[in-house]
């Protein structure tokens, strides 16, 4: 096992690991441990041992399971994150590699040099992340803090359904060998500013937004909208009959975002005539606000309707200009039209690149967007879409607010953890310099998703 503390205020690199980890919250710290088990198995050697093998291969054809154990222990602080880090060697039949899909596991007690294909532990446990598209050469990381939450031993599976697998280094390589890097902190202050909602949210024929609005009923804080706020024409009527019942009760403490639907009346004036002053200025859209140590910007992602979001357009150049007046250690940004997303239904807006641009270069923390009704999380990206652990922005499609739901495409790298079939919201806990996310179902729905990230 190798562990590494790191100090509340220092930038660490783990330059053996190749991990730089960014400012922590203050009592907060970071250990990192290197797998204490490894191996995969594949149904073309169902006796094959690969314990000592120098990779770990997942795969469909043939079918091939990797399995990863931790031994955590020391750890004397709560846990508020962690996350499993694996490094790609090698991608099968020199295509595109896909990642598999990771699942925690009840056996802990399997042994390295006793798993075969005719003897495996059974991958049993929730679902903590996929991997689409991966390169060779590359780290990627997969939330697992909703499994780790102290000290103790952790399993966790992988398998495939793609025929295009991954060769990951196992842990005789030494430095690429698949880490747990596991953050720990005072428990969160009860002042601690919430921010909660979703995008693509009302419509007349659903029960959706009802079911959301009921879980807005037991959280506390700000309201935020990622767009398309009520369906189809974001009309007055719409809003008074659609939007209103639900969503509507909590319209004091909404601050939204306008959404493409929400333009389909002309100049979103219904939009703009229900909010009010909390929509900002009617001919841009786009504000900002404090929360506690936050800043938080609220970008108006129909271009056409405000002159563009280029580099050098009104609202670009005014994102720069506010972001650069802000005091606020953490930012966040809400918009509705995503530039990364996986969706089937709609792809990846690159108009919005200028704006994650200014974001990137003013040390933003993290992006909330919707469009497409589903919920998907991105492991911080640069505005290119490279995976960027030290400066990059963590971004969230949360358009699963009431509106029926979209399904999947081509997933796009980086891409952590993705669900199509769950209305639900995301929590936000905004601390001094980290934030907490939560993804709270429906009522009577079992998927979620939760970790923890540090400020820039």
């Amino acid at each position: 096992m190798r562990r590494t503390l790191l100090g509340t205020v220092a930038v660490v690199a783990l330059a053996a690991a190749g991990l730089a980890v960014a400012e922590l919250p203050a009592a907060a710290a970071t250990a990192t441990f290197t797998s204490s088990a490894d191996t995969y198995v594949s149904n073309d050697a169902p006796a094959a041992n690969y314990g000592t093998a120098g990779q770990l291969s997942v795969d469909n054809s043939p079918v091939r399971r990797v399995f990863v154990k931790f031994s955590v222990s020391g750890l004397t602080q709560p846990v508020t994150g962690a996350r499993l880090r694996i490094h790609v060697d090698d991608i099968s039949n020199g295509g595109s590699g896909t990642g598999g899909t990771f699942k925690a596991m009840t056996n802990t007690s399997w042994s390295e040099s006793g798993v075969t294909w005719n003897a495996q532990p059974a991958i049993d446990g929730a679902t903590v992340g996929s991997l689409g598209s991966v390169s060779r050469n590359t780290w990627y990381e997969i939330n697992v803090g909703s499994v780790v939450r102290g000290n103790g031993t952790f399993s966790f599976g992988a398998t495939s359904a793609s025929t295009d697998g991954a060769y990951y280094d196992s842990r005789e390589t030494g430095a690429t060998a698949p880490q747990l890097v596991i953050t720990t902190g005072t428990a969160p202050a009860p002042g601690d500013p919430v921010l909660v909602g979703a995008g693509d949210i009302a419509t007349c024929g659903g029960a959706g937004d009802e079911a959301t609005a009921d879980l807005l009923d037991g959280i506390p804080g700000t309201v935020f909208t990622a767009g398309d706020n009520v369906y189809t024409n974001g009309t007055s009527t719409e809003f008074s009959n659609c939007y209103g019942p639900s969503w509507g009760r909590h319209k004091a403490r909404t601050r939204p975002a306008p959404g493409n639907h929400d333009y389909n009346t002309s100049g979103a004036t219904g939009y703009y005539g229900y909010f009010g002053a909390s929509a900002g200025d009617p001919s841009k859209g786009y504000y900002s606000y404090n929360l506690g140590n936050w800043h938080i910007v609220v970008i108006n992602s129909n271009c056409s309707a405000i002159g563009g979001c280029q580099a050098g357009s009104a609202q670009e150049r005014w994102l720069r200009a506010d972001l650069a007046a802000s005091t606020r250690p953490c930012t966040a940004a809400i918009w509705h039209q995503p530039l990364w997303t996986s969706g089937a239904s709609h792809g990846p807006k690159t108009a919005m690149r200028p704006i994650t641009q200014a974001l990137y270069d003013h040390n933003a923390d993290v992006i909330l967007t919707g469009h497409n009704h589903q919920y998907e999380r991105f492991a911080p990206q640069n505005p290119g879409g490279q995976l960027d652990t030290a400066r990059g922005i963590r971004s969230f499609v949360v358009g699963t607010g009431g509106a029926s739901h979209y399904g999947f495409g081509t997933i796009q790298p980086n891409s952590e953890v993705r669900n199509s079939t769950t209305y639900g919201v995301l929590k936000l806990t905004l601390h001094s310099n980290s934030f907490d996310w939560e993804f709270v179902p429906e009522a009577g729905r079992t998927f979620s998703d939760s970790g923890n990230t540090a400020c820039h």
